[in-house]
């Protein structure tokens, strides 16, 4: 049988601290690192919506809270200094680009701040072997007129909102600390984009738009529907986390940023989700245009993951017709009132059976 893509034999009885426990992703990570026997301390200040996947999962149930702001360096310090983690994965953040114009002074106090924070708790404690920084495919630079191909680890940084800024600033201030600090804590960024899934409840998202929309009844009003982008179930590049995290515990040569993307013909318009969810949903769902002024988006982002397949031996596994259907599936469950934990890990079984099953033998363990 080929090897998991993510070994349960790593994991286990090791202590990762995760920020951003709370937020969808992290909820996901934390209860998969739970399923995978990891001890988790999650350090959040807050669940950032309600409702949230981290209550209707009952995440906290399986591991030790933080509650503390990621701004707050001596509350970071305490956090690393009492549960002495061997693993850090840093995924607090200000999320969304919308509020990032509402609010740029927190959008960068919180994204790169909070990450020099995590890093210099990282270096002072002992314990600490590996840092993952979770960014965004918003960290590239993408001028107006730029080629329209998949970015690549060694594209330009930058941004023209402050979230995509805010991003690019956090990659470089690891990298900064990567260079500056050779030999300490072993460091590299994750870059992903457009992650969907059961649970998302963010604000001025598209799925969680149009979910709400499907359990109140009502039409959803959608902006850009032109617009690319790289759509995945959260999954696919929480498993990339995962599989570098692991790797680079053990391999310095493995540190800088790594891109986990969908396969391209995964990076389909705006319209064509919507579209394809009004079809999936049982009951009657309809969408109409938004018309209203909104911030200016790139039109087209994708991820070139080459240096992530050749070097960690990582594919997406659950395509976007996979994706829909178990987005589907999870609000279906909450509509039916369903326990939302054992819903959630039962799609995170599904997927690591998939996993185990997609990866060719010799893949790297």
């Amino acid at each position: 049988m080929a090897p998991p893509l993510v070994d349960p034999a790593f994991w286990r009885d090791r202590t990762v601290l995760l920020t951003g426990h709370t937020g969808f992703k992290g909820a996901w990570l934390s209860l998969w690192l739970q399923a995978l026997g990891a001890r988790v301390v999650g350090f959040a200040g807050g669940v950032p919506s309600a409702p949230s996947l981290y209550e209707l999962a009952r995440v906290a149930d399986g591991l030790t809270e933080v509650a503390a702001d990621i701004r707050d360096l001596g509350a970071v310090r305490n956090a690393f200094t009492r549960h002495e983690p061997e693993l850090v994965i840093h995924m607090a953040a200000q999320p969304l680009v919308r509020r990032s114009f509402a609010d740029p002074r927190s959008t960068y106090e919180i994204n790169v701040l909070g990450t020099v924070n995590v890093l210099e708790a990282a270096r002072a404690t002992p314990s600490v072997r590996a840092v993952v920084n979770v960014t965004s495919d918003k960290c590239y630079a993408n001028p107006p007129g730029r080629e329209p191909r998949p970015f690549v680890e060694t594209d330009p940084l930058g941004g023209h909102d402050p979230y995509s800024s805010s991003k690019a600033c956090a990659e470089l201030v690891v990298e900064a600390y990567r260079w500056s600090f050779p030999g300490s804590v072993l460091l590299a960024s994750a870059r992903a984009g457009n992650v969907i899934g059961g649970g998302d409840w963010g604000e001025d998202r598209l799925i969680p738009d149009i979910m709400r929309g499907a359990l109140q009844g009502e039409p959803i009003a959608v902006r850009n529907p032109e617009a690319v982008r790289p759509w995945q179930h959260v999954l696919n590049p929480l498993s990339g986390y995962l599989r570098l995290a692991a790797a680079l515990h053990g391999d310095a040569e493995l540190q800088g940023g790594w891109n986990f993307g969908p396969q391209q013909d995964d990076a389909r318009p705006v319209r064509w989700i919507a579209d394809r969810l009004t079809e999936l949903w049982p009951d009657e769902l309809r969408w109409e245009l938004d018309e209203g002024q909104h911030p200016r988006e790139a039109h087209f982002l994708s991820l070139d993951s080459t240096k992530a397949r050749d070097g960690l031996g990582w594919t997406p596994t659950w395509g976007l017709g996979d994706a829909l259907q178990s987005i589907v599936a999870w609000y279906g469950a909450l509509r039916d009132g369903e326990d939302m934990r054992a819903a959630t890990l039962a799609q995170i079984e599904s997927f690591t059976a998939a996993t185990v099953r997609d990866q060719p033998a010799s893949s790297a363990g």
